[in-house]
Parts: C-alpha cells; sequence; structure tokens
C-alpha cells in the first residue's frame, strides 16, 4: 500500500508491558485517544476508532463504526474533546448516545455533537479554565491551547464550526475549533494527574501551575515548538509521558502501529528521558496503570 512508502513501522523494542491492573487504567485508543478508567467513572478523551482508509478518507464521508466501536469502548460517563478535527472527535456522538455520556468541548466540539443527535443535556460547552466535576473523585479543567503546527509548519482546518456540520461528515466539514488540553485530577481511590495535550502546542502560562503526574503528549508536530518537550516537564514536574499521535491514523487501529511520516518516535522517546521522565510507549489499545 501507498502508505508503507512513507510510514515505517513502530519501534516494537519501545513497547513497555501493560502494568499490573491498579486503581486508575489508562487506555491508548490510538492518535489522541484515551480512557482513563477508575472504579465507577470512565472518562474518554479524543475518542476515533471508527479509522478510514486513506483512499475513503479523501473521496467519502467519514462514516462510524457502531460495532467496533462499542467493542473497543464499551463505557463512557464523560468524553472530553480536546478539538474539533475529524481524528480527535468522529466516534464521540455515537458514544455519547449509546452511553448516556457528557459531550464536554468547546461551542465547535458541541456542534458536533449536535450534528450526531447527541441531546442538549448530554452537551456541555466549555470556555476555559472551569472545573468541571465527573463523579465524586474526578474533577477536570480545559486549558486553552493552540493546535500545533504539523506539515510544511501548517495548522490544518483552522477556525470553528459555527452551526452542525453534515451527518456523516466530510474531513474538511470538521475544522478544529477551540483547542484545549485537559488537566484530569483523580481524588480517589488516591490521587493521581493526568494532562492531555493532544496537539504539540500549550501556553506556558496556562500550565505554570499545573502538576501531573502522566502527561499524554502529542508527538506529530513537536519539532515546529522549541523546547517542546522539555518544557512541559518542567512545568508540570511529571513522572511519566505517554506519546500519542505519532501512529498512521487511517485503517485499523487493531492493525500494528506504524509512525506517521515525520515522526521520529524513538528521538521523541530520549528527550523525554533526558528531560528526567520516563516513557511509557504503548501499542494500539494498550492499557498502563500508574505505579504506586
Amino acid at each position: 500500500m501507498l502508505h508503507r512508502l512513507f510510514t515505517r513501522p513502530a519501534p516494537t523494542t519501545l513497547y513497555l508491558p501493560p502494568a499490573a491492573a491498579g486503581d486508575m487504567t489508562i487506555t491508548w485508543l490510538g492518535t489522541a485517544g484515551f480512557i482513563v478508567s477508575i472504579p465507577g467513572r470512565t472518562l474518554v478523551l479524543d475518542p476515533y476508532v471508527s479509522r478510514p482508509s486513506l483512499g475513503a478518507f479523501l473521496a467519502k464521508t467519514l462514516d462510524v463504526e457502531e460495532a467496533l466501536s462499542t467493542r473497543l469502548i464499551p463505557d463512557a460517563d464523560d468524553v472530553l474533546i480536546g478539538h474539533s478535527h475529524f481524528d480527535h472527535i468522529l466516534d464521540a456522538p455515537s458514544l455519547c448516545l449509546r452511553t448516556g455520556a457528557r459531550l464536554i468541548g468547546c461551542s465547535s466540539a458541541c456542534n458536533v455533537g449536535r450534528a450526531g443527535g447527541v441531546p442538549e443535556e448530554q452537551l456541555l460547552q466549555v470556555s476555559g479554565r472551569e472545573e468541571i466535576s465527573c463523579g465524586d473523585d474526578i474533577v477536570v479543567s480545559p486549558l486553552p491551547s493552540a493546535h500545533g503546527r504539523i506539515y510544511f509548519n501548517h495548522t490544518p482546518l483552522p477556525g470553528p464550526i459555527p452551526t452542525p456540520p453534515p451527518w456523516p461528515p466530510r474531513n474538511h466539514h470538521l475544522r478544529c475549533g477551540e483547542v484545549f488540553n485537559w488537566h484530569i485530577r483523580v481524588r480517589a481511590p488516591r490521587p493521581q494527574t493526568i494532562l492531555h495535550i493532544d496537539s504539540a502546542e500549550f501556553f506556558v502560562e496556562e500550565l505554570r501551575d499545573v502538576r501531573a503526574d502522566v502527561v499524554c503528549l502529542c508527538a506529530v508536530g513537536r519539532n515546529y515548538r522549541p523546547r517542546y518537550v522539555e518544557e512541559v516537564l518542567a512545568l508540570t514536574g511529571a513522572r511519566y509521558v505517554i506519546p500519542c499521535h505519532w501512529d498512521w491514523m487511517f485503517g485499523s487501529v487493531e492493525a500494528a502501529a506504524r509512525q506517521l511520516p515525520g515522526v521520529d518516535l524513538e528521538g521523541f522517546v530520549d528527550e523525554i528521558r533526558a528531560g528526567g521522565a520516563q516513557p511509557v510507549v504503548l501499542p494500539p489499545l494498550g492499557r498502563w496503570s500508574l505505579p504506586e
């Protein structure tokens, strides 16, 4: 296939074996998608598992594979959206309809939810810096950010989605919208914190007082942000980094992962180690728990 000419297999020697099940588990769904689970509560970030082939992406509407989504993401209480590009939001509306979860994001993300039929009572529009309770034991905050620059120093499909787009959509219907990095604070069974950076950009002033045990950190485009990894680690004091958004985003998430063109996962891992954190490189659908 054409993409094999431009991508490289993921270096499986970097994969860490999943830790023994703990009181919080983190599952990587591929791209920037994650499931964060504690007893009694499940958060899903940027769900995108209905990954079309590149040909379908270019020529067709983007359809949701309901059976696959149900199997890979059986439960959700809250769905957090970092921004509204297709590879961050495509599966969110159907997931919220199936599970009754809240869709939490900017006005553009909520318009995508509306397009997919999500009732108004399940939509929570945020503008940044709110503290949102997710059950009794989790508080989340959307930290204002921007989309990173990727190929050719370019931000794809900038701008808002002012009204609900056609559904199912084409790629160009799902513009970026506002961008948030999500700070997740788990209070029980034990205090744990996660920072989710789904695009390789951040505002220093928004992270100055943020601490995180774990950072889920976007890889693609990192070379356009000076001192990206070093600065995130210095600001947050993170002990662990889960690289994300380094994988080829078209075709089955259950297939062996390949690196996006221009992404140097080995170099990314080296930068994480140099910054004093432990990289946790998961395979697609791999699970991990923060050690005690």
